[in-house]
């Protein structure tokens, strides 16, 4: 094995998947660089967890802190790899690593493509977590909210965007427009106690039996369902305001109507009927159309993958290895060439790139582990391993003109963010531009 100084492994993002992954390479003796388009690491813990949970954040930030301070990894914030970066992932290869592993997340939103989907007052779930997360750029973004909102889907997202229009925008009403039916959400009990004391209980049991016939009909138990949903009643937190979420199954939103000022006003559905297939329930659109008239619809139906990294794609999703070399677990962790399926050599992903929208961070951690372990087991079978220095590292990126953040400029950016903290008497402060950020650690922006 080569000298601490040298870096065999680039990973590309530091969220959870990525951060754990260079833990596991560390211990098996590897040099790691991780890059980072944000100036902080984290990903979605730090900007996609709900804005006031901080003993779970600052419990994932100390783990965090540990892997950045390990002697063989090396932090590059504020560096964008791709096709709207400075380097490119054949640069990484070209300048010595051995492997790339890529961990940047589900960077797209996914898209009905409905009509009336780009009116104003319509939001896709994610952009508005990063806003209130206080993510550059979207932390300056205006996001008007009216007091009747539309969310679209029925996962965790939703009950996280339903907890902030209520206790930080103060709405009046919340419609969850949900596809398939009450079997069939995807949130969690656990992530329902904030809100679910704000669910009419009386217009829900009416839209229990309203679909109850649908869910007899394919041998589903409503009552069970129900009992499912309202499970959390007893351990619910008190209410934060006093608006009205209802929840509406089987409908599939089919266009968004503008208002005189071309924001939303209303949306019109179409009822859905469901299907079973052994133990797969589908929706299936009736043509019967309704509508409901709405001031701000927010889509929270997932994410997807972009082609920003210049990586063979497969519908929507970068490709994997269809004769992968390193399995773990039964799982690939190779990126593939969609021609001839075989792995490209020394390139692999996990995390929401290579899964989007699945599971939460112990989830993210598990994918990056076994991702690592991969990586371990391709360079274990190279008979020569390359590398590079992290002078020579530097010496690249400089050559380049990148901008970047390194572990000891993020403590002084983290050790300035809690003075202020104190000094407003608050749990946590966060500078909202990457401006701010980089002239707090003696930086300047990017030209």
């Amino acid at each position: 094995m080569s000298n601490q100084n040298d870096r065999h492994v680039a990973i590309i993002g530091a969220g959870p998947a990525g951060l754990y992954a260079a833990q596991k390479l560390s211990t098996q003796g590897y040099g790691v660089a991780i890059f980072n388009r944000d100036i902080k690491p984290g990903g979605l813990v730090e900007y996609g967890i709900f804005l006031d949970k901080h003993k779970i954040k600052n419990g994932f930030r100390a783990q965090f802190r540990q892997i950045l301070d390990l002697e063989n990894v090396s932090y590059f914030g504020n560096v964008t790899i791709g096709k709207n970066g400075k380097i490119r992932i054949e640069d990484l290869l070209n300048w010595g690593f051995s492997a790339v592993l890529v961990t940047c997340g589900a960077q797209g939103t996914k898209l009905i493509n409905l009509p009336g989907e780009t009116l104003k007052r319509v939001y896709h779930a994610k952009d508005l977590v990063y806003h209130y997360n206080k993510l550059p750029p979207f932390s300056g973004y205006d996001f008007p909210i009216g007091k009747k909102v539309m969310i679209v889907g029925a996962g965790n997202v939703m009950t996280d965007i339903a907890h902030y229009l209520l206790k930080y925008r103060n709405v009046d009403e919340i419609v969850v427009v949900i596809r398939r039916g009450p079997d069939e959400v995807k949130f969690d009990q656990k992530e329902m106690l904030p809100i679910i004391a704000n669910l009419d209980l009386e217009d829900f049991k009416a839209e229990m039996k309203r679909v109850s016939p649908a869910m007899l009909a394919i041998g589903q138990d409503p009552q069970a369902a129900e009992h499912w949903i309202l499970a959390g009643l007893e351990k619910a937190c008190p209410k934060e305001n006093d608006g009205r979420i209802l929840l509406r199954f089987l409908l599939s939103p089919r266009e968004i109507i503008a208002d005189s000022n071309g924001a939303a006003a209303a949306v019109k559905l179409e009822h859905n009927m469901l299907l079973r297939d052994d133990e797969v329930v589908t929706a299936r659109g009736t043509g019967e159309l309704s509508k409901i008239e709405v001031d701000t619809v927010i889509f929270a139906i997932g994410d997807s993958v972009n082609d920003d990294l210049e990586l063979p794609m497969r519908q929507s999703q970068i490709a994997s290895a269809v004769h992968p070399r390193y399995l773990v677990e039964g799982i690939t962790f190779e990126v593939g060439n969609p021609s001839t399926g075989d792995p490209l050599p020394g390139i692999f992903y996990a995390g929401w790139s290579r899964n989007p929208s699945t599971g939460l961070a112990g989830i993210a951690r598990r994918d990056g582990v076994f991702a690592a372990t991969a990586i371990g087991e391709f360079l274990a079978s190279r008979e020569h391993n390359t590398s590079i220095t992290s002078e020579d590292l530097r010496k690249h990126l400089d050559a380049l003109g990148v901008n970047y953040v390194t572990n000891k400029k993020l403590k002084l950016l983290e050790a300035e963010e809690t003075i202020q903290a104190e000094k407003l008497g608050l749990e946590e402060f966060k500078y909202s531009t990457n401006e701010v950020m980089l002239k707090t650690m003696g930086l300047k922006m990017d030209s």
